[in-house]
């Protein structure tokens, strides 16, 4: 079978096609005939090796953490049934780039019927986060809560919760496309945190209050000037580093300006909920109030520029390799 290793830690040309044998479904697995892998940004930084979250894997590996398509082989302990559907299946850590990948039987979640492969991934993973991110950070209808990197697959998502939870929402992201989507997604404002005098902005835009919930999904200097101008009273969620650094902040200076910090390690105890939170976001997509944006999709022979889209911040919303 077709599949993509990572053989060395670096840039995007450390992923090379090549071939491995069909994988056989042990007692407790099954094989599933991938259509669609996901990644994560937090992918790309465990290809480069500067990932402090994860355990490094061992080289060569294939990369690719979740897939989507129909399962085609069960080994012992599985129930036939399973055979032909329709699923999303998490692989651990690596695996996902290949024709075909083999889980654990307890990691398959069922597409539901009228539901596509890639918007079943990107609401598998990106949407079980955004969900989990809103139900820890409490979001009160008629409050302004701040998305960062709101046009990726996991902020997308957010201003949609956040505007179906009754709140008003401003999307942070860079460069004129990416405001684009953002505004299209029912945001109430927009800013480009590139730009000098973008905090100004967010407080010009929430009557110089600041907003009651922020979601802080880059990190760095971006992520600390977001925390600069959260409410009094308000929440800073942390769920990511996109800058390559986690916002840190001081639990005394967090007192100090009434803002509870909800930080990155809220992440860690997300694994035991994700089954509940996918469904209830399918459900929630198959009424019409959220939708997963699908920026861009590769063929597996392409993993490289895929991850390269994603690193370079030039992808929009969820990026997908289609196998």
């Amino acid at each position: 079978m077709r599949v993509v290793r990572v053989i060395g830690f670096g840039g995007p040309e450390v992923l090379v096609p090549g071939e491995a044998p069909d994988p056989v479904a042990g007692p407790g697995q099954v094989v599933i005939d991938v259509a669609v892998a996901g990644m994560t940004f937090v992918e790309t930084q465990i290809r480069r090796g500067t990932d402090r979250w994860h355990e490094r894997p061992r080289l060569p590996y294939v990369p690719g953490g979740l897939v989507a398509g129909s399962v085609s082989a069960v080994g012992a302990q599985v129930d036939p049934a399973w055979l032909g559907r329709r699923v999303v299946a998490g692989t651990g850590e690596t695996g996902g780039f290949a024709e075909r990948a083999v889980a654990a039987v307890g990691e398959l979640f069922p597409v539901p019927g009228g539901l596509g492969m890639s918007e079943a991934t990107a609401l598998h993973s990106d949407g079980s986060t955004a969900l989990g991110l809103v139900e820890n950070a409490r979001i009160d209808p008629g409050g302004w809560v701040l998305v960062e990197a709101a046009a990726g697959g996991v902020g997308s998502l957010l201003v949609q919760l956040a505007r179906v939870a009754g709140a008003r929402v401003i999307g942070a992201a860079r460069g004129s496309r990416k405001l684009d989507v953002i505004r299209e997604l029912g945001a109430d404002a927009v800013v480009d945190y590139s730009e000098p005098g973008w905090t100004k902005q967010v407080l010009e835009a929430t009557g110089g209050a600041g907003p009651d919930v922020v979601f802080d999904g880059v990190g760095g200097e971006i992520g600390k000037a977001a925390f600069e101008v959260t409410a009094r009273g308000g929440r800073f969620s942390v769920h990511g580093a996109a800058s390559g650094e986690a916002t840190l902040i001081d639990p005394a200076e967090a007192r100090h300006r009434g803002v509870e910090v909800v930080g990155i390690e809220q992440l860690f105890d997300f694994g035991a909920n994700v089954s509940r939170w996918a469904e209830r976001m399918m459900s929630q997509a198959a009424a019409g109030l959220v939708r997963p944006i699908i920026g861009q999709t590769f063929p597996l022979e392409r993993a490289a520029d895929a991850h390269s889209a994603v690193e370079n911040r030039t992808a929009v919303g969820k990026t997908l390799l289609l196998i």
